[in-house]
């Protein structure tokens, strides 16, 4: 006798199936949840008993995406409801949601309660949220937040605004990560070298104002390699899980696959634009690709890649940063906002990307779609019911089409910002739809996205 609960939805399209290869096969949902997998089309209406069918032929059925690296509150003029509107058009089903408010960091338990009320009112996606440890004892605040549900916790090494952003320093960072490591918590850090980069802004700040290469040049990628050492070496010495944020040079990558073989706990992640973009694409855009890390160069973008093939990139997140154009038109580069809008354009760029160069999924492109399902679920904590399509998981998927002719435009767009700087660009496919929990949280045909409130907290389990 069949126990298995009736079905309410099958998708069927392109799988990974159990022996590793991509065919078809189909995925069948029970209210909320992945009931099973199993291969090829439903044979008949009897054998759906009742449930609906979406066949999206050769179209990709994967893990709704969790991008482990998302601003929602950097400015006031996005918002939640926004941010997971675009996360919703673009595949994710869960961000990862940062402290950074421009109203002021989350920085102690009631701020983190009251995010989560929002999240109740407003969000469309899944949403796990990270609190923020403050220099000058902020450590104390690690079990309160962990208490009220936070995944981990963000801090910088890099000073970048003493009342939203401030730098941690060494000493501080012992009792950061000693604290991160009683709760059983990830810790997320900006790694850059302060004195380098503090040094190299007051030199370029009078010497090439007008250059958009001038970002460039005040962040050298040893300041990046050399923050990363730094946050390496305190975590192994604390235990830490440590997560290296928006990783832009291929040696970051190296660097943690030793510390890890040496008995340490890293994982680091990578973004879009730095697999896409160069420096000398600043010479177009400007201030639109002012990130921090900066843009490297063509050699950078490739190791990059290389590291996604080898397996050693468990995490790829869109830093999405939806500044208004407003805060990027400053005739001096450097006094330009850093950051870029990316949640929507996060699982295009990237899974394009990947099967531009290898039309083989088993290659680039099944490692890509781990570091954005399974590699940030895990590191946060909810691998144990998200970013995969295993039985008993959250039923969040979506349904990636290969199309060579989609073409990215700023107003198609779902954040307030109302500007990407992939705007022209013909990422190789697009999300077709997202589910989350079973539900349809958005159409492309149609337009259509989920209700604001569906969203949930979601926390570690």
């Amino acid at each position: 006798m069949n126990s298995s609960p009736r079905p309410t939805l099958v998708v069927t399209g392109t799988l990974r199936l159990p022996n590793g290869s991509y065919g078809q096969g189909s995925v069948w949902i029970s209210g909320e949840t992945i009931d099973r997998i199993t291969p090829g089309s439903p044979g008949s209406e009897a054998e759906l008993d009742g449930a609906r069918h979406i066949d999206v032929g050769d179209a990709y059925v994967l893990p709704g995406a969790i991008d482990a690296h998302v601003h929602c509150y950097s400015h006031e003029g996005e918002g939640m409801l926004a941010a997971t509107c675009s996360a919703a058009a673009g595949g994710v089903t869960t961000i990862v949601e940062m402290p950074f408010d421009r109203t002021g960091p989350v920085r102690d338990a009631d701020l983190v309660n009251r995010k989560r009320e929002i999240i109740t009112r407003e969000a469309v996606t899944d949403v796990a949220l990270m609190g923020t440890l403050w220099p000058g004892g902020g450590w104390r605040e690690a079990e309160p937040m962990a208490e009220a549900g936070v995944v981990g916790y963000k801090v910088s090494l890099y000073h970048t605004d003493t009342n939203r952003f401030p730098r941690v320093d060494d000493a501080e960072l012992l009792n950061i990560m000693a604290a991160t490591t009683d709760v059983k918590r990830t810790l997320a850090v900006h790694a850059e070298n302060n004195e380098i980069v503090q040094h190299l802004q007051r030199v370029e700040r009078e010497s090439n104002p007008l250059d958009p290469l001038t970002h460039v040049r005040t962040r050298p990628p040893v300041s990046e390699s050399l923050g990363v050492l730094t946050a390496m070496e305190i975590a192994h010495d604390r235990g830490t899980r440590l997560h290296l944020c928006h990783m832009s040079i291929p040696r970051a990558v190296k660097l943690a696959a030793w510390w890890n073989e040496d008995g340490a706990d890293i994982s680091l992640e990578t973004c879009p634009h730095y697999l896409t973009f160069t420096a000398d694409d600043m010479h177009a855009q400007g201030a639109r690709l002012k990130i921090n890390p900066p843009l490297r160069d063509r050699e950078h973008v490739e190791g990059l890649w290389q590291g996604i093939g080898d397996g050693l990139v468990p995490i790829i997140s869109s830093d999405h940063a939806p500044w208004p154009l407003s805060m990027k038109s400053h005739e001096h580069i450097l006094e330009n906002a850093s950051g870029a809008p990316g949640v929507e354009t996060l699982v295009n760029v990237t899974l394009g990307g990947a099967l531009k160069r290898s039309p083989d999924p088993a290659a680039y492109f099944h490692n890509a779609v781990a570091a954005l399902t399974s590699g940030p679920a895990d590191r946060f904590g909810i691998g144990d019911r998200k970013g995969r399509l295993e039985p008993g998981f959250d039923a969040d998927l979506m349904i990636f089409r290969p199309d060579a002719g989609y073409t990215v435009e700023d107003d198609a767009m779902h954040s307030n910002a109302g500007w990407t700087p992939y705007s022209g660009m013909r990422p190789g496919g697009f999300v077709e739809k997202t589910f989350l929990r079973g539900r349809l949280i958005w159409d492309s045909a149609s337009g259509e996205l989920g209700q604001a409130g569906y969203g949930r907290h979601v926390t570690r389990a």
